[in-house]
């Protein structure tokens, strides 16, 4: 009895331990791109963090039912202001945003292609794959390129094979 009193004592104090590290980790990362660390930034950072992949805004608002919708659109805003996250543009409009993969630091120049899976909607990340420099016509100037390949994903062509 004595001795699963204290390991259940230890499980719990190694989850507040590892709560506590991962909570100054997500600090240090708002910190140091200049966004002051409130609890609901790094709670909201902390989600995105979980995501892994691509998002949008509906499926953070659907998540994180306790944060106004406002509040996380206005955080997401400022997180890709400091260029801790990326925005994917869809011709219909859409948004979608990704985690910066660079340390955690988006830079301006970061340019890589996206994939657009149309068969279960998932958008990844196409880090260090297809060539996304190319020569502009002289007199213009490049700031952004958003390249968007479509078709099925990987997961999704598995499933099709008998």
């Amino acid at each position: 009895m004595i001795l699963q009193l204290t390991c259940t004592k230890m499980i719990l104090l190694l989850q507040k331990i590892k709560f506590t590290m991962h909570n100054s980790s997500i600090k240090k990362k708002l910190s140091e791109a200049g966004i002051r660390a409130t609890p609901i930034r790094m709670h909201i950072y902390e989600h995105i963090e979980r995501l892994g992949d691509t998002f949008s805004l509906g499926d953070l608002e659907n998540a994180l039912l306790e944060i106004d919708k406002s509040t996380i659109f206005r955080t997401l805003t400022l997180f890709q202001e400091h260029h801790l996250i990326h925005g994917i543009d869809y011709a219909g409009g859409a948004l979608k945003y990704c985690l910066c993969r660079n340390a955690g630091q988006c830079e301006k120049e970061e340019n890589h292609c996206h994939f657009y899976c149309h068969n279960c909607g998932k958008t990844y990340c196409l880090d260090n794959h297809l060539e996304t420099n190319f020569p502009m016509p002289e007199g213009f100037i490049a700031e952004q390129i958003n390249y968007v390949v479509k078709g099925i994903c990987q997961h999704c062509n598995q499933k099709k094979r008998p």
